[in-house]
């Protein structure tokens, strides 16, 4: 079955180039002009990726991004203007997955689609127990499930990757660069911007104090590791 993606713009000649794209390449496409009116289409039918321009009226990106993941960790591709990092640092803070810097081609647009869609597969764990600790840290492979204590943290498809990573690399520093290509992709091995605020995001649902982590702690100069819990 195709693959169904909301594109939201409010610029009709740019909606139209985006689906036109898209639809070339097999995927069903519904469109919104508005954050508002985003929210309520994704809210009415099963969305596979959501392709998200930031300056809209109404309820811009950010709005919308944000009331999407309250209930929703469908992948989420922001679309910013070219020079503007605040943008893409706000938007992958609230929850965005991914972010495309316009203008941009239809072969950037389209690996960058096929990218996080990959990603929002679940990951296949073999040979290998159900369940995983790290102190008050929990996770069932088997339902891709996270628990913090007693409590269910919801985590996007890209964040659970990112902390299978390190569940399964328990002690061993991993390089920027490794975290990137192992994760995101090879393309992405340079992209540390979109490293640091997802770390920064897994940071704050799965610790109890983000400023001194216990589950992924910094190694200055050299990478991020899961360091192993005292007996």
């Amino acid at each position: 079955m195709a693959k169904r993606i909301l594109i939201v713009d409010d610029e009709p000649r740019y909606l139209r180039l985006l689906e036109a794209n898209l639809r070339t390449e097999g995927y069903e496409v519904v469109t919104a002009q508005d954050g508002m009116q985003a929210v309520s289409v994704f809210s009415d039918q099963p969305i596979d990726l959501v392709l998200m321009d930031v300056m809209m009226p109404k309820l811009d990106g950010f709005g919308a991004t944000q009331r999407i993941r309250e209930f929703s960790s469908t992948p989420i591709i922001i679309l910013t203007a070219k020079g503007d990092e605040q943008d893409r640092v706000r938007g992958l803070d609230l929850g965005a997955d991914d972010y495309l810097v316009k203008p941009f081609s239809a072969t950037e647009l389209l690996a960058r689609v096929r990218a996080v869609l990959r990603r929002a597969q679940p990951p296949t764990e073999v040979g290998q127990t159900r369940f995983f600790t790290h102190d008050n840290l929990k996770i069932d492979f088997a339902r891709a499930e996270v628990w913090r204590g007693e409590q269910a943290v919801s985590l996007s498809a890209t964040e659970y990757r990112l902390l299978l990573q390190f569940a399964h690399h328990v002690g061993k520093i991993m390089t920027s660069e490794d975290l990137l290509s192992s994760v995101w992709g090879p393309e992405y091995r340079n992209d540390k911007e979109i490293l640091w605020v997802s770390i920064a995001r897994l940071r704050q649902k799965l610790e109890d104090d983000a400023h001194t982590p216990k589950h992924i702690v910094t190694r200055s100069g050299l990478g991020y590791l899961m360091p192993p819990m005292e007996d």
